[in-house]
């Protein structure tokens, strides 16, 4: 069975998280995705540990939502834009925001190159939330 055919059925938000959450983490500098409330308080297996039944960061740490176009009514529409939250805590010899910079770039990138959304390129924003 192909990735494609696991991935039918998945949300696009979510099959969008699944490929930025891996290319974040490539990213040179960046310790870990910062866990949501729900993963801090999930049981004591870290986070950072944690797989999706395809053996992929579960994606904790990267919030995907679609934006309405101007004067939408609020329904999501063709031409709406996603947007991509990553929440990232750092290295500390390492300039934040420069791996800011490159985990944006990355990101991206993943996405366009995913081909799960239109030709647009997605706007990435980061936020470094710590350092260890």
């Amino acid at each position: 069975m192909t990735q494609q055919e696991r991935d039918k059925g998945r949300p696009v938000e979510e099959r969008l998280s699944g490929v930025a959450a891996p290319a974040a983490l490539a990213v040179p500098g960046v310790a870990f995705l910062r866990p949501g409330l729900a993963g801090l308080l999930r049981g004591s297996v870290p986070s950072v540990l944690r797989r999706d039944s395809e053996g992929r960061p579960d994606g904790t740490g990267v919030r995907v939502e679609r934006r309405t176009p101007d004067g939408a009514d609020g329904t999501p529409g063709a031409d709406g834009v996603w947007t991509i939250s990553v929440h990232v805590v750092l290295r500390r010899n390492r300039r934040a925001v420069d791996v800011a910079r490159a985990v944006r770039v990355a990101v991206a990138e993943a996405v366009v190159g995913s081909g799960l959304t239109d030709t647009v390129a997605p706007e990435v924003g980061v936020t470094v939330t710590g350092f260890v």
